[in-house]
């Protein structure tokens, strides 16, 4: 019969004041020069019995099995887990009262001599133990894989300690914009920062989150894209620039959306859509190699090969193939929104194709696929091509029918750029249209922005994908919840339910 948690948490605060009784404190202290587990294990003697270095390694008591005067344990750090042996005949009387009272959960430091038991394990034989830190909370019932997905939500940190696998994807998040951040770097862009709260929420189609500012008493918005901040910049002379950072878009939350979310944005002065795709690419397979060792990752049942030229596929040839009809033929586009159940009344007849197209053609990318040269009506802040004005210099990256970047060759004309920002999309409410006015920019492209091409990728979606992650939530550390509501577990609604 399982003991009830005050039973347990209580004898675990009676295991703290015995501690705190042998003059030890609990809490730990400073632990300096210790090792990373998987460096120490590196260094372990391929022999069995043969006496390694001397090491000092700290971690997370993830086992423990009581033997009386021999106790086997396992402990974890962030690089990976290793055996200790802890023997009464090699240990003080007073340190190993102190292990008398140790717990799972409580974090220990250990000096001892690395080498592998009879049976092969790699272990620490230990010499001296420091308690680092006594744990209060008892480690979840499953053990071996917390399994309450809403718990591990909330508490992130049992998700990290307990589950296998989530520490390492997440310590990959972190390798995989390291190294987005070398590749652009080696690349002469700068990195910079720009408003997160905006006088006007441009750049791109999402509703905003609206917050107010009380000294000035105005409005202002959490921004949805950095991009219009980027290119002011350009305009001033810093010719390849990026930002890293969160963007916020007050919409739905599902398996690949988060209400807030990671994306970086470059813009490089004298280049275009196509310079886009060559740096695209350079940062996906480098950010593959930061991780691994091949381009053909899995994704789920399935793979992904990422060996690089992508595949090019233009708007319009997708269109005529999935679709059925050329995208340019209104009444033939109406016929097949229609079929599909789109509305089509009072829109613009680019946006009804758009909807055609992601119903049609989106989730049979399985890519990575760059498709190009987009309707140039949906897309105000870009340049046409040259001799077709009806097109666009733009590509997305979708890759197993998920939109991974978005690029354009800039639109530089002022006058252009004034007269898109004053004609919305028809069909879209005013709050969603990214074709708002934005005085200030217009005047900063008048002073003169040189052409440029412009990239933005969405960070999360990149990582899930490199990474195996069917969920956005599993790659964000905290992911927005439903406020959870006192003594009624799983109040997250549609949270568990991507």
């Amino acid at each position: 019969m399982t003991e009830g948690p005050h039973r347990l948490e209580q004898a675990r605060l009676n295991k703290l004041q015995a501690i705190e009784g042998l003059g030890v404190d609990p809490w730990g202290q400073r632990f300096d020069n210790h090792q990373r587990i998987a460096d120490v294990r590196a260094k372990c003697p391929e022999e069995i019995g043969v006496d390694g270095e001397t090491v000092r390694v700290a971690g997370r008591i993830m086992s423990w099995n009581d033997k009386g005067k021999l106790k086997f344990s396992h402990i974890q750090d962030w690089s990976g887990r290793i055996q200790l042996m802890i023997s009464k005949a090699e240990i003080s009387e007073a340190t190993w009262q102190v292990i008398e009272n140790l717990d799972l959960g409580d974090l220990v430091g250990v000096d001892g001599i690395v080498k592998k038991t009879r049976t092969g394990e790699i272990s620490v034989f230990v010499k001296e133990l420091t308690i680092l830190c006594k744990s209060l909370a008892q480690p979840p019932e499953k053990f071996h894989g917390a399994k309450d997905i809403e718990m591990l939500l909330r508490q992130r940190y049992i998700d990290l300690i307990y589950n296998e696998g989530v520490l390492p994807r997440m310590l990959n998040r972190t390798r995989i914009i390291t190294s987005i951040r070398q590749t652009l770097n080696d690349r002469s862009f700068i990195e910079v920062e720009t408003p997160i709260l905006q006088a006007i929420a441009g750049g791109a189609a999402a509703r905003p989150f609206i917050t107010h500012h009380n000294a000035l008493d105005i409005d202002l918005y959490m921004r949805i894209a950095p991009e219009l901040y980027l290119k002011r910049l350009m305009v001033g002379g810093v010719e390849r620039v990026y930002e890293i950072g969160r963007v916020f878009r007050n919409e739905g939350v599902d398996a690949t959306h988060n209400p807030e979310f990671t994306m970086i944005e470059i813009y490089q002065a004298y280049g275009d859509y196509r310079a886009m795709m060559e740096l695209t690419e350079a940062i996906i397979c480098n950010a593959i190699k930061a991780i691994g060792d091949s381009y053909v990752l899995p994704w789920g049942d399935k793979t992904i090969d990422f060996t690089p030229p992508f595949q090019r596929a233009p708007y319009g040839e997708l269109f005529l193939k999935h679709a059925g009809c050329d995208m340019h033929d209104a009444a033939a586009v109406q016929q097949v929104a229609k079929r599909l159940g789109i509305e089509t009344a009072g829109r613009h007849p680019d946006v009804i194709v758009n909807d055609v197209f992601e119903a049609t053609v989106e989730d049979s990318l399985t890519g990575p696929v760059f498709v190009i040269d987009y309707p140039s009506s949906m897309c105000p802040l870009t340049k046409r091509k040259r001799g077709q004005p009806a097109i666009a210099e733009r590509f997305e990256l979708f890759v197993h029918g998920m939109e991974l970047a978005n690029a354009y060759t800039e639109l530089n004309d002022p006058r252009l750029q004034e007269d898109l920002f004053r004609t919305q999309l028809a069909g879209l409410p005013e709050e969603d249209s990214m074709a708002r006015m934005d005085h200030e920019f217009v005047q900063a492209l008048k002073v003169g922005m040189p052409p440029a091409g412009g990239l933005g990728i969405g960070i999360d979606r990149l990582i899930m994908l490199l990474t195996n992650s069917r969920s956005i939530r599993d790659i964000i550390y905290f992911p927005l919840l439903k406020p959870e509501i006192p003594g009624k577990p799983g109040t997250t609604g549609s949270d568990n339910e991507f």
